[in-house]
């Protein structure tokens, strides 16, 4: 008797882990309590050769896709700038039509709710 109480907590156990675990792949970690997951901002010009800047920045925090698209639209939000982010490498890749001063994209990306670890000016 006692084994098959055990027995039925240990499944329902798992049960509860499996549901977990396919909600979390389905929405990512940020969006897991019944938000939609974040569609990714669309750059209206995608011609690299208007980008006169190029800047890397490393960022702290991102823990699954649907952090990387947010501090990737919240870039992407600011006139001039197109953000590619990795979630792989914790980087973004920022390009820029005008000079933007470092303290304002760090701005951003806290605003966002990540944090700025360096940026490093590519040209």
């Amino acid at each position: 008797m006692a084994t098959a109480i055990i027995l039925i907590v240990i499944i329902l156990i798992c049960v509860f882990g499996v549901k977990s675990y396919l909600k979390r792949i389905r929405s990512g970690c940020c969006g897991g309590q019944g938000e939609p997951p974040v569609k990714k901002m669309r750059v209206k010009d995608k011609d690299k050769s208007h980008y006169l800047y190029h800047k890397k920045m490393n960022i702290y925090g991102m823990t699954c896709g649907q952090c990387a698209i947010r501090v990737e639209n919240a870039l992407n939000a600011n006139e001039g700038v197109w953000a590619k982010v990795s979630l792989e490498t914790s980087q973004a890749d920022i390009l820029l039509k005008k000079d933007m001063e470092n303290s304002r994209l760090v701005d951003v990306v806290e605003k966002a709710g990540y944090t700025v670890l360096s940026i490093v000016n590519e040209k």
